[in-house]
């Protein structure tokens, strides 16, 4: 029996995550998991003063995220296949880069403990973007809690995310550069897209290496 495919979009803030997802899903005749975010009660303090509010920020998203995706998941993949605008690993880029000393070790114990319990995804596909890009796309989706966004902030986070996924040992990842691409305008742009992932997903099982 063919196993259902489990597909996780990443990529740093406004670089089209969800909107790449919401277009994946016909061709994959997928559930969707969209993450929640909004809910966060301190959200708008974290972009404030982001030292202040980053070690409530994390675990609430990190106890939030567990909580959809522990059940979500697994109920999801066993009616079909999954498509999600996120990853349970994503916490770790933002605790390591807005967390620091004796808070960040407890968080990384606390995540550690809670990822074994969530399934991989069978490929992630990380949308890359230059900072101007990201930065023009978050002025024009113009969420409130993201306006006080500092440039600085965005390029950290793009160099972190770079960092993680260029490393990343969980899931074999896709890398695509969305700097030029239109997947709602140019219908060519988003068949280029669904056929590297159909092509990365065709390569076969993905092995973990030997440790």
């Amino acid at each position: 029996m063919q196993k259902n495919v489990y597909i996780a979009i990443e990529g740093v803030i406004g670089v089209g995550k969800t909107t790449l997802a919401r277009l994946c899903q016909s061709e994959f005749q997928a559930e969707i998991l969209l993450e929640v975010f909004e809910e966060n009660p301190f959200l708008a303090r974290f972009y404030e003063d982001r030292k202040r509010y980053g070690f409530q920020t994390q675990i609430f998203f990190l106890l939030s995220r567990y909580h959809q995706q522990h059940d979500a998941i697994p109920a999801a993949l066993a009616r079909g296949n999954l498509i999600s605008d996120y990853t349970f690993d994503k916490n770790q880029i933002f605790a390591r880069l807005n967390i620091e000393g004796d808070e960040l070790t407890m968080y990384e114990r606390v995540h550690e403990i809670m990822a074994t319990k969530i399934p991989r995804p069978d490929i992630v596909v990380y949308l890359r973007a230059a900072v101007d890009v990201l930065m023009e796309r978050i002025a024009l989706r113009d969420r409130a809690y993201e306006r006080a966004m500092e440039r600085e902030y965005i390029a950290a986070l793009s160099r972190a995310y770079d960092e993680f996924f260029g490393h990343y040992t969980a899931a074999p990842v896709l890398t695509i550069d969305s700097d030029q691409l239109d997947v709602i305008h140019r219908p060519g742009d988003l068949r280029a897209v669904l056929d590297s992932i159909h092509a990365k997903l065709a390569a076969g099982v993905y092995q973990k290496p030997l440790l």
